[in-house]
């Protein structure tokens, strides 16, 4: 039997799809083979004709079958879009970004392998009608290697926003040592041009405005000392912050291409394409033949 390579639960969703497709081909060929019935039933009355009769009778022929024929192609179509919004949908419930490619709609072989699972699905099946009916199968769970990966993904999320938080506090209180540094500095320029205005009082003054000066100078250094350390260990710590951030960050990028990447090996998208390329085959097929 043939397969497409995906597990058995996709192949029973592609089977289920096959299924779908070939009754709405099946209708719309009932209904272009009604067209044809209809024109020789109503039409086809006397034994003969002028060629303006016929010419009138194909052209309305042709009309009926565009109508009907171009109708379930847009059908065929929205259908298609809405296989695919669920599918994406599902995706998206993941953290996953799909993508197609429409390349290889067209490939050959990869439609003749769709035919022929097709065709071995079909045989099988009606062997399968004759025998005893299918016992249902479990569901499988949804536990495994994709909800993993999602449950990573959620958790460096939130070591992300965590670290996030940390470092607008950091950068908060840097900012206040920093108000708080110039303040200082302020005040020693003050103290030093209050220091040279009154440079020609006495000695006793002057001494005591340098003691006080001095005095104040030894209590800023300590402050501005202080204060220094503070901004160098917040300073450390923001670096070594933002270098966990970008750790969480790369490993958050990892963990979302190993989660795409596995899913994308499922071919579970190139799989509808192949379907939708098959269909379109047909569709070209069917216009060449009522071209001829």
């Amino acid at each position: 039997q043939a397969e497409l390579g995906v597990n058995e639960h996709h192949q029973n969703e592609v089977v289920s799809y096959m299924r779908f497709a070939r009754f709405k081909r099946g209708m719309c060929l009932k209904t272009v083979d009604s067209c044809f019935q209809d024109l020789k039933d109503s039409r086809l009355v006397e034994e003969t004709f002028t060629v303006d009769e016929v010419i009138d009778m194909l052209d309305g022929l042709q009309s009926v079958v565009h109508s009907e024929v171009e109708s379930e192609l847009i059908n065929t179509t929205y259908t298609n879009v809405l296989l695919l919004r669920q599918l994406f949908s599902q995706a998206e419930k993941w953290y996953l970004k799909l993508q197609t490619d429409v390349s290889d709609l067209e490939n050959r072989e990869l439609l003749d392998q769709v035919a022929e699972f097709e065709k071995s699905e079909y045989t099988s099946s009606n062997k399968k009608s004759t025998a005893d009916p299918i016992k249902p199968k479990l569901a499988p769970l949804n536990e495994g290697g994709s909800e993993l990966l999602n449950k990573t993904v959620a958790y460096l999320q939130e070591e992300n926003e965590k670290l996030k938080t940390r470092l607008r506090t950091i950068e908060t209180q840097a900012t206040a040592a920093l108000d708080e540094k110039s303040k200082l500095e302020k005040s020693l320029r003050d103290l030093q041009m209050i220091q040279g205005d009154q440079k020609n009082n006495a000695n006793q003054d002057i001494t005591e405005l340098e003691n006080k000066v001095a005095a104040l100078k030894s209590q800023f250094e300590k402050t501005l000392n202080d204060t220094t350390a503070n901004q160098k260990f917040l300073e450390e710590d923001l670096v070594t912050t933002k270098h966990n951030l970008l750790k969480v960050q790369d490993q958050l990028s990892t963990a979302e291409k190993e989660l795409e990447k596995k899913f994308q090996q499922t071919a579970a998208y190139r799989n509808m394409k192949e379907i939708l390329t098959k269909k379109n085959e047909q569709i070209k097929d069917l216009r060449r033949r009522l071209s001829k």
